[in-house]
């Protein structure tokens, strides 16, 4: 019998030991696990190799919404999009486009124009028919419409209200295969607004209109509310033939003390668990995604002060116990 040098056992051995990323765990699930990215930190280079090491779906936080990608009339600006969708591709990585439609976020000379609403109307279907035309077979699947209900179910009033049916049709217009998403924060569990989503769906369904999927943002605390008022929510959603993702999970702690303890980090981990493990109990429930992946550039901080500590890596780019109760989530049978 030959002699293994011991050499290449020492290898064998470290292979073995080495964990398994994410983006592997979720990908023996057929399922895609993402991050929202700053295209221009992709230039550090913790921060792309943990980006491109763990995940297998990226999507720009701020790089497509109306103003940045469209801040004047005659003016798109691709290049933030267009690297992240290289990045993406050189590491075989899906795209996710977020958003077309939303009720912040759009330039001045939208919203101090004096537009008629047939102005607008041709305004946004020039807007996504160039956004999503430019990307087309690059970007997979697209939140069409973001935030268009209130808490309470009514239709929220903005300059685009009249035009949600309308954006989904322009979307698949201008690219026939790409997934198209209704999006919304506060909507995990059976609420009024997540009712007012549902039959949405339920009328766009029977009329035809190109809607593939319910994206849950899913901005938590540690109190996330009823697991299983969750899991029903996600549930009528996929029968009734949806996708759903999740889209921007995070899951916020109070800093009292400037940073968390290891008693809240734990807590973190187990919401963290819970709302993988009822994603991965639906094959219609198709991504999980986290708003950033860093604590060192989460948006928390900014808009909900003292806390923080939201995401599945620390500021220094190593994973805290929110990332190995998602690994374990991913492993459940």
């Amino acid at each position: 019998m030959r002699e293994i040098p011991p050499l290449f056992l020492l290898f064998s051995m470290l292979a073995q030991a080495q964990p398994a990323a994410l983006r592997q765990l979720a990908g023996e699930r057929t399922i895609k696990i993402g991050a929202a990215v700053n295209p221009a930190l992709l230039q550090q280079a913790d921060y792309a190799e943990t980006l491109a090491r763990e995940f297998n779906q990226v999507e720009p936080e701020n790089s497509l919404k109306f103003g940045p990608v469209h801040p004047q009339q005659t003016t798109y600006h691709f290049d933030p999009v267009d690297a992240l969708v290289a990045f993406a591709k050189d590491h075989q990585m899906a795209v996710r486009g977020h958003t077309l439609v939303w009720h912040k976020q759009n330039p001045g000379w939208v919203t101090r124009g004096t537009f008629t609403p047939e102005q607008l109307a041709a305004i946004l279907q020039e807007h996504i028919q160039t956004v999503v035309g430019r990307y087309a077979g690059r970007i997979y699947a697209w939140d069409v419409v973001n935030e268009a209900f209130d808490d309470d179910g009514s239709l929220r009033k903005t300059i685009w209200s009249g035009f949600i049916e309308q954006a989904f049709r322009w979307a698949h217009e201008a690219d026939p295969k790409a997934l198209l998403f209704y999006n919304d924060y506060d909507a995990e569990v059976v609420n009024s607004k997540s009712d007012a989503i549902f039959r949405m769906a339920q009328d766009f369904k029977a009329r035809g209109v190109p809607l593939n999927g319910i994206g849950l943002q899913m901005h938590v605390t540690l109190d996330p509310g009823s697991l299983e008022n969750m899991e029903a929510n996600i549930k009528r959603i996929a029968e009734l033939g949806f996708e759903v993702q999740i889209t921007e999970l995070d899951v916020r702690v109070p800093l009292d003390s400037g940073a968390a303890t290891s008693e809240q980090l734990e807590k973190q981990a187990q919401v963290y668990h819970d709302i993988v493990a009822v994603c991965v109990k639906y094959p219609k429930c198709t991504a999980i995604q986290t708003w950033g992946f860093t604590d060192k550039y989460s948006w928390i901080p900014g808009a909900h002060r003292g806390t923080g500590a939201a995401l599945e890596f620390n500021a220094a780019y190593q994973p805290k116990p929110a990332y190995r109760a998602i690994a374990d989530a991913l492993k459940t049978r």
